[in-house]
């Protein structure tokens, strides 16, 4: 396998990969844009001592990030030539393991996305298995016991330099601080290995569900499963937690986790409510959960700041990306309603960036004038001492400043983002 490894066509693929991810770099600064030469100038080397099983894994860069809870998230960031070789490594065990992996999870595998993975969770709702085990892993990267991933891929994996370099890139030390910390467990959020060693130790999990006829959904350490009895989730979740304490040494969140009813359930930032339609009584649909509109709106709000340094151009560009990726991921949500009412907000919030940047009353009136509104009135509107964003609500921006004028600057509105 670790010719397989250090292969043209493998290394070069892991490259593009690393290069279009780009990320931030490691401990060495090296910069992904310096990546190429450095590969042209050593790779012959770092081959051979691959090869020769004495290649040095440079230390992991810790990063904390806020969550959306208000806690940080510890990421391990590799070196940009570390990366290329998890990556490579990636490329090679993902279709060992790939045919062992288990039809009920979603997350991190050729041709499956969240989309499946909600779509299975409603399916095992509507079709009567409304008492769900709902767990929560406690720092699951951080908790991977290095041994117990080692032995399954053995398993499969005989080749030793393959294993020595899996098993340096696991224990490679983390900076955080400034200060150097030894790692006996975890898998670092943030390698490209992580998401393909988190699938092969929880096909453990997977395979048990199985083995016990669960209906079950995972996406990486995200997993619920469904029964058809308050009893029966109650008994599943107390057999599950022990095989996960006892087989692979997994912390359970004991606060987050529990059974529920599709009520209380949150899958990948969706929710479910029933549906009140005539003749489905007792079904349920998609929506999104509170939070997940709120850090939309949040994110709307920081991009329509009316003091960001940036063209009305720009601005629409970056509004546009964010809602094209936010409204592709929550489509199979019931949104609509709730998108028209955002809409008439995040125009007003356009508006007022425009009459923030007019600033001066003459350059006010001169605007309004040039939109239409006879001179008395644009006069009248540029000495006026209403706010900003009262101004943006009323009848002289929403007649003059319309969507159409809008859609001239390249914006494209909520509604039609969903349409498409």
């Amino acid at each position: 396998m670790i010719k397989q490894l250090t292969s043209k066509k493998n290394l070069n693929d892991a490259y593009w990969q690393v290069y279009r991810n780009k990320g931030a770099a490691g401990v060495d600064r090296l910069s992904i844009t310096e990546l190429k030469s450095q590969l042209q100038t050593h790779s012959k080397r770092y081959i051979q001592q691959i090869e020769r099983e004495f290649y040095q894994v440079a230390s992991i860069l810790g990063v904390e990030i806020p969550k959306s809870n208000g806690k940080k998230r510890l990421l391990g960031i590799p070196t940009v030539v570390d990366r290329v070789f998890q990556q490579a490594l990636h490329q090679v065990l993902q279709p060992v393991f790939e045919s062992d992996f288990q039809q009920h999870s979603y997350g991190f595998r050729p041709k499956r996305n969240a989309h499946q993975a909600i779509a299975k969770s409603l399916e095992n709702i509507n079709s009567g298995y409304q008492n769900i085990v709902d767990i929560d892993l406690k720092s699951f990267f951080d908790e991977v016991e290095h041994y117990i991933l080692l032995e399954l891929i053995y398993k499969k994996v005989k080749c030793k330099p393959t294993l020595k370099l899996l098993r340096s890139f696991l224990r490679a030390p983390i900076l955080i601080n400034g200060k150097l910390q030894k790692r006996t467990k975890g898998v670092p959020q943030g390698s490209p290995l992580s998401p393909l060693l988190s699938n092969i130790l929880l096909n453990e999990l997977d395979k048990e569900l199985e083995k016990r006829g669960h209906r079950y959904v995972r996406y990486a350490d995200d997993f619920s499963i469904y029964v058809r009895s308050k009893v029966a989730a109650k008994r599943v979740g107390n057999s599950i937690y022990k095989f996960l304490r006892n087989k692979l040494q997994l912390p359970i969140n004991r606060e987050k986790s529990g059974t529920r009813n599709p009520l209380g359930l949150q899958v990948l930032g969706f929710g479910f409510v029933p549906t009140y339609k005539k003749g489905e009584k007792g079904k349920y649909q998609l929506v999104v959960k509170p939070s997940k509109w709120k850090e939309f709106k949040a994110k709307l709000k920081q991009l329509t700041k009316k003091t960001i340094p940036a063209s009305f151009e720009e601005r629409i560009a970056r509004i546009n990306l964010l809602v094209r990726g936010w409204i592709n991921y929550f489509k199979p949500a019931s949104i609509h309603a709730k998108l028209k009412k955002l809409e008439e907000w995040l125009r007003n919030r356009l508006r007022y960036c425009i009459w923030h940047h007019w600033k001066k009353p003459n350059r006010k009136r001169k605007n309004l004038i040039r939109l239409g509104i006879d001179y008395d009135h644009a006069y009248a509107w540029s000495r006026t001492r209403m706010g900003g964003w009262a101004v943006a609500q009323s009848p002289i921006l929403r007649t003059t400043i319309t969507v159409k004028r809008l859609k001239m600057k390249g914006y494209v509105s909520l509604i039609e983002h969903y349409k498409r």
